[in-house]
């Protein structure tokens, strides 16, 4: 049975459990018709994903592989921060009127900035240090840049991501790892979505440095349930985990800026039914 739905269902009576209850307390989020929208919440839950051994893709409901990398890959690959690139609609509520989210996320990957090997934006310098340094202890991303979150339409949620190097004694092969740190999320909505994006990330940078993934290791300061997402989400854990699927990515790809959402595919994918209709708060 899938790891990842059982890392989820844990996680989530754990929150739902033993969180702490914001109801009353002065908070930022509201819902479409204004009330406040408050949550169960558990500070500093860290999740591990072997990646070797499955792709963590929830089984308990389905999870879009193609429109999760198509914004992993809007971020990462386009650094953009216009919703005119993105193929969905997840980011409208933030967009202004030229579609441009402000000074965040793709916006920052994109900045070049001065190293002595030269000038290099965030991306391809952890390229640059995994083909080039790969034991560096320096490899890593930052969107949350203090100088600019007054241009940002939203705080960025997942904000940094650390990149480590190992080895297996069965291989010669180095091992990639990475650390999502998060500072926030909405479990129902996004916690499969963002573990499914930073895995494909690190299987498409594992490729292209001529690697092999290991673990991805996520970090949430705030993991939270909101109210109006409790009933959905007590009966999604309800449900019987199923068997993991096989990730496949197109062994062709050498260069991380030629991979497209059609390199990538989840075979033998069964999933229960989807949950529509997620109420979001903004």
């Amino acid at each position: 049975m899938s790891r990842a739905d059982q890392i989820f269902i844990d996680m989530c009576q754990d929150i739902i459990e033993d969180g702490t209850d914001t109801k009353g307390e002065k908070v930022r989020p509201v819902w479409e018709d204004g009330t406040p929208a408050y949550t169960i919440k558990k500070f500093a839950v860290v999740n591990r994903y072997h990646l070797a051994k499955e792709f963590p893709a929830l089984t308990l409901r389905k999870t879009a592989i193609k429109s999760c990398v198509d914004e992993m890959l809007w971020v990462w690959q386009k650094k953009s921060n216009n919703i005119k690139e993105l193929n969905s609609n997840i980011w409208n509520s933030w967009a202004d009127a030229s579609g441009s989210i402000g000074k965040a996320y793709g916006y920052q990957m994109g900045v070049k900035h001065s190293y002595k090997e030269g000038r290099m934006d965030q991306v391809d310098r952890v390229i640059y240090d995994l083909k080039n340094n790969p034991y560096s202890r320096r490899i890593m991303t930052n969107l949350y840049n203090h100088f600019d979150l007054h241009k940002m339409h939203l705080y960025p949620c997942a904000y940094s991501m650390t990149f480590n190097v190992t080895k297996n004694t069965d291989s010669d092969k180095l091992v990639l790892n990475g650390i999502l740190n998060q500072r926030s999320q909405d479990v129902l909505a996004a916690n499969n979505w963002n573990v499914c994006q930073y895995s494909v990330l690190l299987h498409m940078l594992a490729q292209v440095c001529d690697m092999q993934v290991g673990e991805f290791v996520h970090v949430i300061a705030d993991a939270h349930i909101y109210d109006r997402h409790i009933p959905l989400v007590k009966e999604l854990i309800t449900r019987e985990p199923l068997p993991a699927p096989t990730f496949w990515i197109n062994p062709k790809v050498k260069d991380f800026y030629r991979f497209t959402t059609d390199d990538i595919r989840l075979e033998n994918y069964q999933t229960h039914g989807q949950i529509t209709k997620i109420p979001i708060a903004i």
